[in-house]
């Protein structure tokens, strides 16, 4: 591990580096980790930015989109001249100009099961911004495969939750909580049900700081609990996670 900054390095991690769980040594860790943020979208917006700011070295964007304008209510790293553009370059270049120490790679395309297990296999740590049943399925079940961390978060209208699964460290898999996709049409898409834009930036913002925890070693992991907030009632609620013994992934 790298202990050695340059002054740049030190004057824009300072206020990282003055946390005492965090120090030096944290630091290090956020710049030696790989990151995946699959979905460059509500979710993978604050997480990118965060992630990007607070120094992670290696930042994968994994989406096939384009930007839209119905994006841009909630997908704050992309801008109004950015429609029409791939969702991985408009991101990389933002995030480039917020912090051009960071290496970004961009994964253009969805994450198929040809592609999930290798592709996953190349970072530290994934988190889940997609609002697809099947790809977040898919994707949790690779990183439990690939014995990798995931900090997955989920939005719709105006309620948020997030957790983080480490089956490769005894925790519960993302099966144990959902055994399998809902059937189609129950839970409508953010297209059809709406969300507001504050409440992705809130839930992305929770998933920065849980990959954070998770590269540095520090705090309480959310592994083996949920958090779900119900922004109307400004109500957070954390709702313990039991591994299930006949899950088909981890059990």
């Amino acid at each position: 591990m790298d202990l050695n900054f340059s002054e740049a390095e030190i004057q824009r991690y300072s206020r990282n580096i003055l946390l005492k769980e965090l120090g030096g040594t944290g630091q290090a860790r956020l710049k030696a980790a790989r990151v995946l943020i699959i979905g460059a979208g509500g979710l993978g917006s604050p997480v990118a930015l965060y992630l990007a700011a607070a120094g992670v070295g290696c930042i994968g964007l994994a989406d096939g989109d384009v930007v839209e304008l119905s994006n841009l209510q909630r997908q704050i790293l992309h801008a109004t001249d950015k429609v029409g553009q791939l969702k991985v370059d408009s991101a990389a270049a933002a995030l480039q100009r917020l912090n051009p120490l960071v290496s970004f790679r961009r994964h253009a395309g969805r994450v198929t099961a040809e592609n999930a297990a290798s592709l996953i296999a190349e970072y530290d740590l994934v988190c889940d911004g997609t609002d697809h049943f099947p790809s977040r399925f898919l994707i949790a079940d690779a990183c439990a495969a690939a014995r990798r961390t995931l900090v997955s978060a989920a939005v719709l209208r105006f309620e948020g939750q997030i957790s983080t699964f480490k089956p490769h460290e005894g925790g519960p898999c993302y099966r144990c909580l959902y055994p399998e996709p809902p059937p189609e049409g129950l839970v409508p898409p953010c297209s059809e049900a709406g969300v507001l834009g504050a409440v992705t930036g809130v839930m992305g913002a929770l998933q920065a700081t849980e990959a954070v925890k998770e590269l540095t070693g520090i705090g309480a992991s959310l592994s083996g609990y949920l958090l779900v907030w119900d922004a109307l009632a400004a109500e957070f609620r954390k709702i313990r996670l039991r591994k299930d013994p006949a899950c088909p992934v981890c059990g």
